[in-house]
């Protein structure tokens, strides 16, 4: 099932469930805690980022060829950041620049993100999808000089400037992805395919990171993980490929859509 989360022509936020083409039907109750399909016809003014996260888990470096395009070894264990809820964008709407920040080194990285949908902590390996209520296309947007230079060694604060977490276009559901060890993802900017893999290439798969991010830690409903990128990012293109107003991010994964942002200079 296709879920997206809209606001209608009188300014309302919900949720509706995609029936047949671009048809879909406004969902009532909660979306982690029992939801239904109406008949109702969902009046779309813009469609939202699908959830509004409790919490941002990220991991690095997960994709074999991207660890090998970025010169890191191949971690025993995942490499795990945050980001903050402020960075999450919706759909068609713009990534902002931080020019404030004296940003000038601003990169995409496409990415599966699992949303977990129930409560879980220490959680197996072999139940770790039971937790997982779908998954979303998301670009981890990274200022490369605050995260490397100016950020005091530590990824956050050059992971979470305004707009660096834009997802959706829509959450499908974990019963209809199946396996999400084994989707397409693409990223194109300005058309040009810049990454194209298939999360078989994770080092880390996605039961795996719920396991190890549950460890003696609550993951709540509404959680984020974004699952890594692969390799292809802006950095690693000689010379290296940094956005700029007016470039169009698109993020394709496949049984997921197309996750399409524009660029812009900050907005204050």
């Amino acid at each position: 099932m296709r879920i997206i989360r809209y606001e209608d022509p009188s300014g309302r936020i919900h949720y509706a469930a995609q029936e047949q083409g671009d048809s879909y039907l406004r969902v009532e109750g909660e979306l982690f805690d029992g939801f239904g399909v109406t008949s109702e016809p969902a009046a779309i003014r813009r469609i939202l980022a699908p959830v509004i996260p409790v919490m941002i888990w990220c991991i690095g470096q997960n994709y074999r060829r991207h660890a090998d395009e970025v010169g890191m070894v191949v971690a025993e264990y995942p490499v795990v950041f945050a980001k903050g809820t402020n960075t999450i964008q919706d759909p068609e709407v713009a990534i902002q620049l931080p020019t404030g920040a004296g940003s000038s080194q601003v990169d995409y990285e496409g990415e599966l993100v699992a949303v977990i949908g129930r409560k879980c902590k220490n959680v197996s390996r072999e139940r770790a999808l039971d937790y997982v209520a779908g998954y979303t296309c998301g670009n981890d947007v990274s200022a490369r000089d605050w995260q490397l230079k100016m950020g005091g060694s530590q990824w956050c604060r050059g992971k979470s400037f305004d707009t660096f977490a834009p997802i959706g276009p829509c959450l499908v559901t974990s019963g209809s992805i199946g396996d999400p060890g084994k989707l397409q993802i693409q990223t194109t900017v300005n058309g040009r395919i810049m990454q194209d893999a298939n999360t078989r290439d994770m080092i880390h798969d996605v039961p795996a990171l719920i396991a190890f991010l549950s460890q003696s830690t609550t993951l709540l409903p509404g959680t984020l993980i974004f699952t890594g990128t692969p390799s292809g990012v802006g950095m690693a293109q000689d010379p290296p490929l940094w956005l700029k107003g007016g470039d169009e991010v698109s993020i394709t994964i496949q049984e997921i859509g197309t996750l399409t942002n524009r660029v812009c200079g900050e907005v204050r």
